[in-house]
């Protein structure tokens, strides 16, 4: 029971790696908040959660949309007065060479990615200052540190993740609050679905990962848990990948 009596909030969270820390949290005793800008889908995985004996509530929430967010930790507000865990889920991946994607695209990938990213740990900080001793955990990839055909864009959206969190880690710090980043390898999640398909793509993305397969969402929400967890308490500031040795190996 890691967070027992933590209230725990994940953006993202109706599908794939959010739906695996959402439960992962519920499961050691957090008090979560199970966010998506797909409301219905959230409030199914809320369900799912109580049905198993664990505490959750749903919300809709588009990080991208600042009265979204605004109206979201309001009530969080009102509920608790704080936020103990908070993880900035939410994503998304437009396949894309650069010479070829639309301004649309990349601002749309940018507002989530990145822009969303900033809008909750901006808006989230009193109630994690309220905490006394809160975690920000911001979802990047390793593609933030790799060049990878056709994933130059998503590349500079989670590269940025990786260098915010080290600014907010120094910022926040003073006020005993830990930022650090997790960042993915390869999973089979809706996001990366369309690439994995791929035959000759899925081949050699497995000839690079060392481990000889692509992880799995419970193993980045394990993951989640140890750098949200006061087993944490003296790590700010850290990007950990969690890719089966791919970063190493490329």
């Amino acid at each position: 029971m890691r967070l027992s009596g933590k209230i725990a909030v994940v953006t993202g969270s109706a599908n794939g790696i959010g739906r695996a820390i959402v439960r992962v949290f519920a499961s050691e005793g957090a008090e979560v908040y199970v966010t998506d800008r797909d409301g219905a889908l959230a409030a199914t995985v809320a369900g799912e959660i109580r049905a198993s004996g664990g505490k959750a509530h749903a919300a809709t929430l588009n990080v991208t949309r600042g009265q979204d967010v605004s109206a979201f930790m309001r009530d969080v507000t009102t509920a608790h007065g704080r936020i103990d865990v908070l993880v900035n889920n939410a994503g998304m991946n437009v396949m894309s060479d650069v010479r070829n994607i639309t301004d649309a695209d990349w601002v749309r990938m940018r507002e989530v990615n990145l822009d969303g990213v900033l809008r909750i740990a901006r808006d989230a900080f009193p109630l994690l200052k309220a905490s006394g001793k809160g975690s920000l955990l911001n979802i990047g990839s390793i593609m933030g540190h790799r060049g990878v055909r056709p994933l130059a864009a998503y590349s500079a959206t989670k590269g940025a993740v990786a260098a915010l969190t080290r600014g907010l880690a120094v910022e926040y710090a003073p006020f005993n609050i830990r930022v650090n980043t997790l960042s993915p390898g390869y999973v089979e999640t809706k996001i990366t679905e369309r690439a994995l398909k791929l035959p000759q793509f899925r081949k050699a993305l497995l000839d690079k990962t060392p481990m000889g397969r692509f992880g799995l969402p419970e193993e980045m929400a394990n993951a989640a848990l140890f750098l949200s967890s006061d087993e944490a308490s003296y790590i700010t500031g850290a990007e950990l990948a969690v890719d089966g040795g791919m970063s190493a190996a490329l």
